[in-house]
């Protein structure tokens, strides 16, 4: 059994491999059109079609993402977005789009290639409201109540301490944020063999948990930040 610290190192490997690869290779990953470590049976079953929404940038798209968060996260113009996880951009640049001149997206990987990818997109592109932060999701470099909007892809399943992730996200919500979230869970158990696989993990399938956990560590922090508006 691997401890969070070598899931996160071979985590930080892969992701780095891939940032660094030709976007027909990252393709190839397992949370994207195929899947070289899931099986040669498994094509286009995780990855949904960005080039129909606004301020898509093909370059920013890696084939990493298993949803579209920001198609659902009800972004306003002059919203402050996080985008935990955020990769090369692709889900950052859709939401400066939603939230205009007047918003700000900063978007937190803890990868340093993808941050660097991330940051030479938005240069190119001439954006000035869109930042990138290298940081690990477990302990967000951001100030608390700081975001209207939090969005991520794919990413949550990746992290050790998913009830960690979810208190940084309630701890820099702005009170009646809120945030929009794709990812993979569980329903049902999933084969030991793709347990420990470190591919799987890193493809997303490993790290998933099952469904009612993940959606009970938001309830949990929900209940506790309540709690904390009723003695205030």
């Amino acid at each position: 059994m691997k401890t969070n610290q070598e899931i996160k190192e071979m985590v930080k490997q892969k992701y780095s491999e891939i940032a660094v690869a030709d976007s027909t290779d990252n393709a190839a990953s397992c949370c994207g059109a195929t899947a070289s470590c899931c099986g040669d049976e498994v094509y286009n079953i995780m990855t949904d079609d960005y080039a129909t929404l606004k301020g898509y940038q093909p370059d920013a798209d890696l084939s990493l993402g298993c949803g579209l968060p920001t198609q659902f996260a009800k972004i306003k113009n002059g919203d402050t977005v996080i985008d935990l996880g955020s990769g090369a951009g692709n889900d950052a640049f859709v939401a400066r789009h939603a939230c205009g001149p007047d918003g700000r997206v900063i978007g937190v990987d803890f990868t340093e290639a993808m941050i660097q990818k991330a940051r030479a997109n938005t240069d190119k592109l001439g954006f000035n409201n869109v930042e990138f932060r290298q940081g690990d999701i477990e302990a967000l470099p951001l100030t608390s109540e700081m975001a209207n909007v939090i969005v991520s892809n794919c990413v949550l399943n990746l992290v050790p301490n998913k009830e960690k992730v979810f208190a940084e996200m309630f701890r820099v919500l702005k009170p009646n944020g809120h945030f929009s979230v794709s990812d993979i869970v569980l329903v049902g158990e999933l084969p030991e063999k793709w347990k420990s696989t470190a591919e799987m993990y890193a493809g997303c399938v490993s790290g998933a948990i099952q469904k009612e956990e993940y959606i009970g560590y938001a309830k949990k922090q929900d209940s506790k930040t309540l709690r904390c508006k009723k003695k205030n």
